[in-house]
């Protein structure tokens, strides 16, 4: 009898046990995931167009000192937000991270248009300076106070591709419907004599080749992976000078930001620094990629020289700088911040 009712005893128990659902390990159950969309062609770590690889390699390395407790989501070539509406749907909390050309924030942002103005910025190493500058602290604080943070300062020169004839000097702009990538580099062009023509860097190849745009700049990595080496014949480089200089960094939205451990801040704050260099590496490496891609697809390769900048650069300081200086909030300051930086 005593044998007997142990045993029930004994069953109780294990039926109880059994009726309980079993969990999952905690960090399986903590994971949380955050999504990154860009408008640039999408590839590996490794491989393809480098500011989709800086977004991979800062997915992969916070992934990697989290222990899993962060994961992510890319998604290039703008299929999840479409290029234009990335900022803002990381202001709203909508999307956690891109690599966005700051740019094509200008209209709603004018401080942004500060970061593509032509012949201001003279080099990689210069414009890295910005961030520990006072320029780049105003430039952080304005960001922030719409709601997005940035993790990695990342610079991108560029050049133009042509259909019909070289785009070197000023002169050669005149009559042209050329696209500039924003509103600052727009009013240098127009001031030396093109009409202006706008579109993100995704349409540039269906632009140049159904003759919506005669000439287009934009930055060499995509001159490069849009492939646009097939639909024009003439391209000038920035492996010399340049005065096309894109702002184009990783940013979060600061919700997101805010949301994570102060220890998931500190290690996306140290892993976002820790590409700022690897930014500088390739997108000089493409600067050169470009001539040497254009000459094998049989296009003619152009360099500019400081004399032509310099043409260039006094176009810019009558326009541009001179209407950001007027119209912007302490625009004359700001652009006398970056001029400062050496």
């Amino acid at each position: 009898m005593k044998i007997a009712k142990t045993g029930w005893v004994l069953s109780f128990v294990l039926i109880g046990l059994l009726s309980f659902p079993v969990l999952p390990p905690a960090h399986a159950a903590d994971a949380k995931v955050l999504k990154i969309s860009h408008q640039f062609p999408g590839g590996t770590a490794d491989e393809g167009d480098f500011r989709d690889r800086i977004a991979r390699k800062f997915a992969q390395e916070v992934e990697k000192r989290t222990n899993g407790a962060l994961k992510f989501e890319i998604y290039p070539a703008g299929s999840l937000v479409k290029s234009k509406q990335q900022f803002d749907a990381m202001s709203r909390g909508a999307l956690d991270m891109s690599v966005f050309p700051l740019a094509y924030q200008g209209g709603k942002l004018p401080i942004a248009n500060i970061t593509l103005m032509p012949a201001l910025i003279t080099s990689y190493e210069q414009g890295l300076r910005w961030k520990t500058a006072p320029i780049g602290q105003e430039l952080t604080k304005a960001l922030e106070k719409n709601g997005v943070k940035i993790i990695t300062w990342v610079w991108q020169a560029g050049g133009n591709v042509s259909r019909d004839r070289q785009i070197l000097n000023p002169e050669d702009v005149k009559g042209l419907k050329v696209r500039g990538a924003g509103k600052s580099i727009e009013l240098m062009l127009k001031a030396a004599g093109a009409a202006i023509v706008s579109f993100p860097s995704d349409e540039s190849y269906s632009a140049l080749q159904s003759g919506v745009a005669d000439g287009m700049w934009t930055s060499s990595a995509s001159l490069v992976s849009y492939r646009l080496y097939e639909v024009g014949k003439h391209v000038t480089t920035a492996q010399n000078k340049t005065f096309w200089y894109m702002f184009e960094p990783l940013l979060m939205a600061k919700s997101t930001y805010d949301s994570l451990t102060p220890e998931q801040q500190k290690i996306v704050t140290e892993v976002g620094a820790s590409l700022d260099s690897f930014a500088v590496k390739s997108a000089k490496e493409d600067d050169r990629q470009v001539a040497e891609v254009y000459k094998k697809a049989g296009v003619a390769v152009h360099d500019m020289d400081e004399a032509t900048f310099e043409k260039w650069r006094k176009i810019a300081e009558e326009s541009a700088w001179k209407e950001f200086a007027a119209t912007v909030p302490d625009g004359k300051r700001l652009i006398d911040l970056a001029i400062s930086v050496k």
